[in-house]
C-alpha cells in the first residue's frame, strides 16, 4: 500500500521506479576528475563479484593472469 506522502512528491507521468530523489540533474554534472589519471592502453574489465572478492586490486589480477599466461603452452606464429 502506497502512502499519501509518497504518492504527492511523484511527478505526473514518471514510473513508481523513477521517485523525484532518483532523478539526476545533468545540469550540475561535472567531468570526470579521475578520467586523467586512467592509462590510455590500460583496458577496463569487469569482474563477477565472487572473482573480484578474492582479488583485493588490479596488480594481484594482473599478476594472476600473467602466471596463467605464463603456463600456457608457446604456439608458434608463422608468417
Amino acid at each position: 500500500m502506497k502512502s499519501k506522502e509518497s504518492a504527492r512528491t511523484r511527478s505526473k507521468g514518471v514510473p513508481d521506479s523513477l521517485d523525484v530523489e532518483h532523478r539526476f540533474d545533468y545540469k550540475n554534472a561535472q567531468p570526470n576528475r579521475f578520467a586523467g589519471r586512467l592509462d590510455k592502453k590500460a583496458v577496463v574489465v569487469l569482474l563477477a563479484p565472487d572473482v573480484a572478492k578474492v582479488f583485493k586490486d588490479g596488480e594481484s589480477v594482473n599478476n594472476v593472469l600473467r602466471a596463467v599466461i605464463n603456463a600456457y603452452p608457446r604456439r608458434r606464429i608463422s608468417k
